[in-house]
């Protein structure tokens, strides 16, 4: 990829990793992308480093525009490894450039590379910086979704680099908003930015929210918005932030996701009749089965409905280990206004159901007790009262529903 201009003398010259499909634990079967900036000015200025692998590829869009020897400024604007590992290279060629970022970012990233031999300067929300005909305004982001973490604002051009949010973990030719919805889609896209959210920032929804209000008391005018990973934004700006404010509410569609695993498909055979019974209710059902599908996927799907019921057969006294790895990572996500319910088969001992129940209970979820389990196989009457649960279930949650 070559540099691609953004407004005059802004230049998005990162790279995109088409390859990657783990990305520290969470599935990227779209790829991604390492975005940052130059800004020719009286001082150029680059915004953000990238990941160490791609570090070359920045650094010869760099080469480009200008020799990396006149970059004066380096702004921080995060120090996950994706985006500062390649700090030290660019600094092999810009020893003597300023490098900006907050406290709490100098602190981190003096583990990794020693910056006393730098000029470091600290920064908080308010600070700026004039780089010649630009001004760079600094707002602190804490936990969002590092304690590092901040965006920088160019005042002149109304345009926000926002980190890694508004972002999606998305390779494509494609740099901006428009272009990727002309040669692909909307939906793709929104569900792009669903899958993004749901996975890296669901945790930090009262942060992101506190945040998003905070930039609009402020009165800035932004333009366009440039994320760390994925598409620029600069013709769906509102879209991207109702998004955003519909999954910092925690808004949800009316349908049920059923997230399950199986040993011997005795767990397996009860979903179907839980899934008519909540489909007769008139609400859409999305069956997920872990170890076929990325616990990624299941989390995004969950996002998107109100309802949520969890399968497990009971192993050695517990819950199976797939469903028991998929509770853990959605624990850590910790998502509201959500009905949980729980079904499973067991052999002699059965805690499965009431540990998954004990699970959404440290989710603080709302719970549909005191779920269903049958002995090794269910027989037809038990598959019955499969089904009538699952009519029961969907009548809780269109109530629910309702009051959310």
């Amino acid at each position: 990829m070559n540099p691609v201009e953004l407004k005059n003398g802004i230049y998005w010259v990162g790279a995109v990793d088409w390859a990657i499909r783990d990305f520290h634990g969470y599935e990227t079967p779209r790829g991604t992308t390492y975005n940052n900036y130059l800004i020719l000015d009286n001082e150029p200025t680059l915004i953000d480093a990238v990941h160490f692998d791609f570090v070359h590829t920045s650094l010869e869009n760099i080469s480009r525009l200008i020799e990396p020897q006149k970059i004066k400024n380096i702004i921080i604007n995060h120090i996950e490894n994706d985006h500062a590992t390649g700090l030290e290279q660019i600094l092999y060629y810009a020893p003597q450039a300023n490098i900006y970022m907050t406290e709490k970012g100098k602190k981190g990233l003096s583990k990794f590379i020693d910056l006393s031999k730098y000029k470091v300067h600290t920064v908080k929300t308010g600070d700026s910086i004039s780089i010649g005909k630009r001004t760079l305004i600094f707002i602190e982001t804490p936990m969002m979704h590092w304690p590092d973490s901040m965006f920088t604002y160019i005042k002149e051009d109304k345009v926000l680099i926002s980190q890694d949010a508004f972002g999606q973990h998305l390779a494509s030719v494609e740099r901006f908003d428009d272009e990727f919805i002309k040669n692909h889609s909307m939906d793709l896209l929104e569900d792009a930015v669903i899958d993004y959210y749901a996975n890296i920032l669901m945790l930090y929804s009262n942060v992101i929210k506190s945040k998003i209000e905070e930039i609009k008391k402020s009165g800035i005018e932004v333009e366009m918005i440039a994320p760390d990973h994925g598409v620029i934004w600069r013709s769906h700006i509102d879209k991207v932030l109702k998004l955003y404010s519909d999954m910092v509410d925690a808004k949800a569609k009316l349908g049920a996701v059923i997230v399950y695993d199986t040993m011997w498909h005795s767990t397996e055979q009860m979903v179907y009749p839980i899934a008519k019974g909540i489909e007769s209710e008139g609400i859409p059902v999305k069956i997920i089965k872990l170890r076929a599908t990325p616990k990624s996927v299941a989390i995004k799907e969950i996002w998107k409905y109100r309802g949520l019921i969890v399968g497990s057969p009971t192993l050695n006294n517990n819950i199976f280990p797939s469903v028991a790895d998929f509770l853990t990572y959605l624990k850590g996500l910790r998502p509201k206004n959500r009905l949980f319910s729980a079904f499973g088969s067991y052999g002699w001992s059965g805690e499965a159901v009431k540990d998954m129940f004990e699970y959404a209970r440290a989710m603080k979820l709302e719970l549909f007790e005191p779920g269903i389990r049958v002995l090794y196989k269910p027989s037809e009457e038990e598959l019955n009262k499969c089904y009538e649960f699952g009519i029961a279930f969907g009548k809780a949650l269109k109530d629910y529903h309702a009051k959310i």
